[in-house]
């Protein structure tokens, strides 16, 4: 079955490397036209942290130009996770808002976007935190539930104002072996209760990832499904 993708303008942010470089591979093997977006884990989308909202209308002010426009699929992907255990009665304000900042606010501004197909698909990337929270990284568990429960909700029912046929979903990862978190799945003491919390014992991949991110996107197999969260977990029963 073809997943109707070929020449279709896709923008992933968060690029550089595990869930959005193995997105940007797989999308490209299907005949995808692709706009890689590159940030560092402390700058999501440029200069989100000075210029938000200028930062993001320069983004697809430059993408109007390219032969690929206008994008019919955004892969909302970027975002940071800190691998310092804090308890939430630890917490710093400053470190609380630049994770909310980074990884809600910057993906609410990259959504309403009007330079969009009739048929487009917005897929957000949340986390199985969103759904059991995560001791000692309520900042992150936070922005991600909020991501899922809300803004993805909330936006399935408002695209259809701008693209009457256009669809949001959201990817929820479990542990996923990539550059952000690989640390923390080196410790025996992080992975062993990830494990043991999955029914199917082994972690995902991000090519499991980007599967999924494809055929949610895809309006040929999924042109009914909207407001939906997707896990890609195995099976896990709960907060490690």
């Amino acid at each position: 079955m073809s997943c109707g993708l070929k020449t279709i303008h896709v923008l992933v942010t968060g690029a550089s490397g595990g869930i959005g470089l193995e997105t940007v591979k797989l999308y490209l093997s299907l005949g995808a036209n692709v706009t890689a977006h590159y940030i560092s884990n402390s700058k999501p989308i440029q200069n989100l942290q000075t210029s938000p909202e200028s930062a993001v209308k320069s983004m697809f002010d430059a993408l109007s130009g390219t032969p690929f426009s206008p994008v019919a699929v955004i892969v909302v992907n970027h975002g940071i996770w800190s691998p310092q255990d804090v308890p939430i009665v630890d917490m710093t304000i400053e470190q609380w808002d630049h994770t909310i900042s980074a990884n809600l606010t910057s993906s609410f501004l990259v959504c309403p976007t009007e330079s969009v197909k009739d048929r487009a698909a917005i897929v957000l990337i949340g986390s199985t935190s969103g759904k059991y929270g995560e001791a000692n990284h309520s900042d992150y568990a936070i922005s991600k539930s909020a991501m899922m429960y809300g803004l993805t909700t909330t936006l399935k029912s408002e695209i259809v104002k701008i693209a009457p046929r256009g669809r949001v979903n959201c990817i929820a990862p479990g542990w996923v072996p990539t550059p952000m978190v690989q640390e923390a799945l080196n410790d025996p003491a992080v992975s062993g209760p990830v494990l043991a919390a999955t029914p199917l014992k082994k972690l995902g991949t991000t090519l499991d990832v980007a599967n999924q991110i494809v055929v949610v996107s895809s309006s040929v197999i999924s042109g009914h499904v909207t407001g939906q969260v997707i896990f890609v977990e195995g099976g896990c029963v709960g907060d490690i």
